[in-house]
Parts: C-alpha cells; sequence; structure tokens
C-alpha cells in the first residue's frame, strides 16, 4: 500500500501536517472506507463525539434509558470507547470488519439502580487499544452508537483516539454546549464533516431557560455558512440530573425518534451509507494529491542534499586525481627517495649518450648494487596518503557547510559534526594503497611471465620495475615549476624510458592506465564511505516514483467515489 510507504524524513515547511495526514489517511482506509466497502449492508455506526465536558456519556446513558459509560467531573471520563449495539447485530462489530486496530472486549451491561452500576460496562477503563463491545436491546437494530473520547482532551492518545473513531463513522452525533459551540476545535471537525459530506447530528446541550431559541437560531446559521445546512440541530435544557446521573427521558426523546426512523428505513441507511463513503473518497483524494505534493518536496530537497555531498566529493576526487597525475606526487621524499633508487651520476651519463643504448646497459647498471625500491614505496604511500587524506578532510567540510547551510541539512546532521574524516580513514587510506600498491606488483608479474626473455625484466625485480610504474603513473609535469621540471620531469623520463626497454612502449601505456584506473577507483572507494556517513542520514527520500503511486492512487479512489456515488 502506498500510504503504508509514506516516508518524510526531512523537516521541510508543513511536513508535520503532511505526516498527519498520512498516517490518518491510512487509518481512514482501514478503519472506514475499505471495510464500509465491502460491506454496505452492514449497520451504521454512530460516534457520539464533542469537546470536554459536554455530556457525550450523559447523552448515551439518556439514548438507552439506564447508565452505561461513565461520566464525572474528573477528565478525562471516556479512557475507553464502548460501542453499544443491538444483540442481533453483534456479528457486525465481534470481527475486526471495522476499527480494526482495537481489540474487542465483550463488556456485559450492568443494569441497576445504584450509582455503582454505571460502570458495569466497562471491564478495563484504562486501556486506549481496546473496543468494549455491549449488546443493548435498548439500541434501535441497525445502528450502533459508540461512546468517543473529548475531541480536545488533554491526553493526546485520547485526542487521536477520538479522531480515529470520527474518521470510522458512517454519521456523528455531534455534542457541543450552550456556553462553547462557537470553540475553534469541534468547528474545525464539523468542517471535516462537511468536506466528507457525512450525516451529523448537532446536539446543543445545557441551554438555559429561555435562551434555547436565540442559540439554536445562531448554531443553524453558523452550520449553514460552513456547508451543514442540512444537519440535524437537537437542543437539551439544562436540566437536573438524577440520583443515576440520568437526564429524563423526554430531554432526548426526539434524538431517539430520529434514531429510530433511521434504523426502520433501510433505503435510509443504504443512502447515508453512499453518501458518507463517496464523500470520504472524494476527501481522501484530495489529501493524496496534497500528500504527492509533500512528498515531491521531501524528494527534491533529498535530491539537492545529495547533489550538495556528491559535488563537494567529485570535487576532492578530481583533485585527487589532478595530484597523482600531474607531477605533484614527485616532489619532496619522493622526489628524493627515487633519485637515491636511479641514481643521478652514471646512469644519466648513460642516457646523455643515446637512448638507443639504454637496453644494453639497464641490466649491467641494476646488477651492480641497485638501491632498495622499498623506500621509495613508502615514500609514495605517505605522499599519497597525505593527498587523499586532506582531500576528503575537504570534502567534509565542504558537504557539512552545504547541508548546514540548508534547513533540511541542519536537521540531518543535528549536533553531529562531520566536517572532518572519520577517525578511520588515514588507516583505511594507508591500507588501499597498499593494496593499490600490491597490484601494481601484480600487473608487473603478468606482463613479465607473458614476455619470452624473462632476463631483463628479472633483472630489476618486480618491486623496482612496480616502483618505476607508479612514478610513471605520476609523471605529467603540469603541476610542477621552475626547477621542479627539470629535476621531477626529467627522472620520470627516465622511468618510462626503463619500462619500455623492458616491456616496450605499447604495453608501458597499457600498465600505466590500468595501474592508473586501479588507483582512481580505490580514491573513490574511500571517497565514497565517507559520502556514506552523509548520504545515511537521509534514509529513504525515493519521491519520484511514490508520487506517481499517489497519483494513480487518487485516480482509483476518485472511480471508487463515482462508483459509489452511482451505485
Amino acid at each position: 500500500m502506498e500510504l503504508a510507504a509514506v516516508d518524510l524524513p526531512l523537516e521541510l515547511p508543513g511536513v508535520k501536517e503532511a505526516r498527519s495526514a498520512a498516517a490518518s489517511s491510512l487509518g481512514q482506509l482501514d478503519d472506514y472506507i475499505l471495510p464500509r466497502w465491502r460491506s454496505l449492508e452492514a449497520p451504521l455506526l454512530a460516534v457520539v463525539g464533542g469537546s470536554t465536558g459536554a455530556g457525550k456519556s450523559t447523552l448515551v446513558n439518556a439514548l438507552v434509558g439506564h447508565p452505561v459509560t461513565r461520566s464525572g467531573a474528573i477528565r478525562p471520563t471516556t479512557r475507553q470507547p464502548i460501542l453499544l449495539h443491538h444483540p442481533s447485530d453483534a456479528p457486525w462489530f465481534a470481527s475486526s470488519r471495522v476499527l480494526p486496530t482495537l481489540h474487542r472486549v465483550q463488556g456485559e451491561l450492568v443494569k441497576g439502580n445504584t450509582p455503582a452500576s454505571r460502570a458495569g460496562a466497562a471491564p478495563d477503563a484504562g486501556a486506549m487499544t481496546s473496543l468494549v463491545l455491549v449488546a443493548d436491546p435498548a439500541v434501535p437494530s441497525g445502528i450502533a452508537i459508540l461512546d468517543a473520547p473529548d475531541v480536545d482532551s488533554i491526553s493526546d492518545d485520547n485526542r487521536q483516539l477520538a479522531g480515529q473513531l470520527l474518521a470510522a463513522a458512517d454519521l456523528w452525533l455531534f455534542v457541543t454546549t450552550a456556553n462553547r459551540y462557537a470553540d475553534a476545535v469541534p468547528w474545525k471537525l464539523l468542517l471535516d464533516a462537511a468536506s466528507r459530506d457525512i450525516t451529523v447530528a448537532v446536539i446543543l446541550d445545557r441551554v438555559p431557560p429561555g435562551a434555547d431559541e436565540e442559540i439554536a437560531v445562531d448554531l443553524q446559521e453558523m452550520l449553514s455558512r460552513e456547508g451543514l445546512s442540512q444537519a440535524k440541530l437537537f437542543v437539551i435544557p439544562e436540566t437536573p440530573l438524577d440520583e443515576l446521573g440520568m437526564l429524563p427521558k423526554s430531554t432526548v426523546a426526539p434524538i431517539n425518534s430520529w434514531l429510530t426512523d433511521i434504523s426502520e428505513d433501510a433505503a435510509g441507511r443504504a443512502d447515508i451509507v453512499r453518501r458518507t463513503l463517496n464523500g470520504t473518497v472524494r476527501s481522501l483524494s484530495g489529501k493524496m494529491e496534497n500528500l504527492a505534493q509533500a512528498i515531491q518536496a521531501q524528494h527534491n530537497a533529498g535530491e539537492q542534499l545529495i547533489d550538495d555531498v556528491h559535488t563537494a566529493f567529485e570535487d576532492a576526487a578530481s583533485r585527487i586525481t589532478q595530484a597523482t597525475s600531474d607531477g605533484t606526487l614527485l616532489r619532496g621524499e619522493v622526489l628524493a627517495r627515487w633519485q637515491d633508487f636511479v641514481g643521478t651520476g652514471e646512469f644519466f651519463r648513460a642516457l646523455e649518450n643515446g637512448i638507443g643504448r639504454v637496453r644494453d646497459r639497464i641490466g649491467a647498471f641494476f646488477k651492480g648494487q641497485p638501491a632498495p625500491a622499498v623506500k621509495v614505496e613508502a615514500a609514495i604511500e605517505t605522499g599519497l596518503q597525505a593527498v587523499i587524506v586532506d582531500q576528503g578532510g575537504r570534502a567534509c567540510e565542504d558537504a557539512d557547510q552545504r547541508w548546514r547551510s540548508d534547513p533540511a541539512g541542519r536537521q540531518l546532521l543535528g549536533n553531529d559534526d562531520l566536517s572532518g574524516v572519520s577517525e578511520d580513514f588515514p588507516a583505511a587510506v594507508a591500507a588501499e594503497i597498499r593494496a593499490w600498491q600490491g597490484e601494481v606488483m601484480a600487473l608487473i608479474r603478468a606482463e613479465g611471465a607473458a614476455k619470452r626473455s624473462q632476463a631483463r625484466w628479472l633483472s630489476f625485480g618486480v618491486n623496482g620495475l612496480g616502483v618505476i610504474l607508479m612514478i610513471v603513473v605520476f609523471s605529467f609535469t603540469g603541476g610542477l615549476t621552475g626547477a621542479e621540471v627539470g629535476i621531477a620531469g626529467g627522472t620520470a623520463v627516465v622511468g618510462q624510458k626503463l619500462l619500455e626497454a623492458v616491456f616496450g612502449e605499447d604495453a608501458v601505456r597499457r600498465l600505466a592506465r590500468e595501474a592508473k584506473m586501479a588507483l582512481d577507483a580505490r580514491c573513490a572507494t574511500l571517497l565514497e564511505r565517507q559520502q556514506r556517513r552523509f548520504l545515511d542520514r537521509l534514509g529513504t527520500v525515493d519521491g519520484g516514483t511514490l508520487v506517481q503511486r499517489f497519483d494513480a492512487l487518487a485516480g482509483q479512489l476518485a472511480d471508487l467515489g463515482g462508483k459509489e456515488a452511482n451505485a
């Protein structure tokens, strides 16, 4: 289900509302739309809702003629929803057909003439995840009455449960009082009812004597202005309760009569079901469009954050690539150790006497007392590690700054500082460099083994030729200036000519290309691990595909609404 897959991890404007809409929409699909669509003939569910202290539980007790739900001064009183139904309708509500997330508790109807008998229908008044089912012959067949928590309760759980129950209703009995009927919270819910075209009865409770007509007219005008002109309005005068906390039967007789008329009119009930279902589907379809926009905004913001990280690390990769191909590494310690390795006297004089005689002199030169290649390898490792660690640090700092300039990025980073490389990065770089050097040696072995005569390359040794190939990889002189060009550039030419004398010109070009590609790949892997420190915080922001699915879902809901309207 696309709704269940919605993930809005980025703190963008309006995201809290979008998350709430996604959760409530999913709940409405599970709690009402799908169950009702599958069982159009099921009894109506009338939910009694309203503000704190409006008298909902007192009303429910009065409708069935005896105490069944708790009412009192301590708030909240309704912690566990109680569903009253006619015994013949029990199979419809005993299953998870409607409100499947609430497990069923079979309540026992306890009648009596003492205040203690009031709590008999609620075996576990502290539970918020269960629905107490009470079979009562006083409830008209074909209609169930559900007492919901306060819509403006001080308890977050109570408010959330009240919204869930109202969203699952076929019709509402909305209770308000003479001094609170204009409050904002109830009207927000009533406007939602209007958008769903739900059947609503508004019960104006505790109306002072002589004020009923004036208040009723004002409330009716408000209902008409907000698209609820068809809502039934019942007035309950301010009346003393008896010793059981019960209202006189006469005060709720008009409401009972209205509910009885609905229960006896099968066609009327079916019309209420179709109208409410159709309106709910239309409303949900509109929410899907808004959610699709929110998902697209998440996707766009996530793509921008991803681009910021990629840009920072791509710049670092480019700088590393340049530093490992423009001669920058042929400086300092690497240059000194290379000069120690090849020598600066007899060998260069041999080169001056003619490149064509290099082939004959190479073996004799290195059979003398060649300097150990391991010092050059160590210098290359140290120099290359410094370059990669430095550029990795610059990339992390750049990415961190880019994210902190974006509200969504700041939220993802929180108090964590990602402006530097991870602690294990230098060691990981050193390990990758050594692995690359081993890869270069393997290239030399493979190339030497393919030659008919191994005498020349064996005279140098695998390590010696491997070091020379590394120098050739770093041989371009674009980054060198002044005397460095003459020194490092000249030694690079030496290395290239040495390899060409052993393997041939084409082979040297191929070996250098393969070695450079291997180095670039390892550098990319190292940088990618540092990128993941940022990107992993994004989670899943794959909004593109989800938006398309939501568009399709909105279309399906619209089709469903059209079918119900024509049914």
